[in-house]
């Protein structure tokens, strides 16, 4: 692959793109190429896509998200290659090497997804797919991966001439995304949360019946999946958080 890149398998395939482990044959290191998918190449909507995921992942610049090398495209075959991130994600770990995790680990876990999103926003950048398939759980820390369907909007100049209406539409759409980013926390959350649940009713009943949490964590997670009046900003969700943390800490 463009007489640099040594296959080694495919890690990832989807409708989108097809993700390659390969040996970097220059530097002799391992690298993940993503190639955008040959039916979507004549696609200029798809190209231009797959343009937006290499323009994201070129600001990006934190040890716990992938770091892009190049991009490049053969015969109007596109690719990009970035760097490995070894380690399993969080839906192998727990579907398949059953890891579980108790409340304060699952807290914890989120604290550290917080900072990644809290990065991302300040870029402007809005991850739109945080799923438990797009995290690397590595020594109990996580790193976020996939990028496919990110999105980076500048907010709305108040300066600019342009209407008012089409302002509050930005704005609007950016409080749309950052509010996707904080309900897909609050699923990772529970998803992470009912891994050390063992049940003993036949019949399924809500989650806030079928687990026993700390009343802090329930008002988290309502707010976080607007069950509750949904939160307005990271620094708010972040002292929820801690205050559970905190009263966990005098409990145990």
């Amino acid at each position: 692959m463009n007489d640099r890149y040594e296959i080694l398998s495919v890690i990832g395939s989807g409708s989108y793109g097809i993700v390659y482990l390969c040996n970097d044959l220059k530097s002799n290191e391992k690298r993940v190429v993503k190639q955008l998918r040959p039916s979507k190449r004549r696609s200029k909507k798809e190209v231009e896509l797959f343009e937006s995921e290499i323009s994201v992942l070129r600001t990006l610049n934190h040890k716990n998200m992938p770091r892009i090398y190049e991009s490049f495209s053969n015969n109007k075959y596109f690719f990009y290659v970035m760097s490995f991130i070894e380690g399993d994600n969080l839906e192998d770990q727990i579907f398949h090497d059953k890891k579980t995790f108790n409340e304060k680990e699952s807290l914890l876990i989120l604290d550290n997804l917080l900072e990644l999103v809290d990065y991302l926003h300040k870029k402007n950048i809005y991850h739109r797919d945080l799923r438990i398939p797009n995290i690397i759980l590595k020594n109990n820390e996580p790193f976020l991966i996939d990028f496919g369907l990110s999105e980076q909007r500048a907010a709305a100049d108040p300066f600019q001439t342009s209407s008012c209406s089409s302002q509050n539409k930005q704005e609007s759409i950016l409080q749309e995304m950052k509010q996707q980013d904080y309900y897909d926390l609050g699923e990772i959350l529970l998803y992470l949360l009912y891994t050390s649940y063992s049940s003993k009713n036949k019949k399924a009943l809500p989650w806030t019946e079928e687990l026993s949490l700390e009343k802090g964590t329930v008002y988290l997670l309502k707010r976080l999946l607007q069950i509750k009046e949904p939160y307005s900003s990271i620094s708010e969700i972040s002292a929820d958080l801690h205050a559970v943390l905190k009263e966990k800490e005098k409990v145990h």
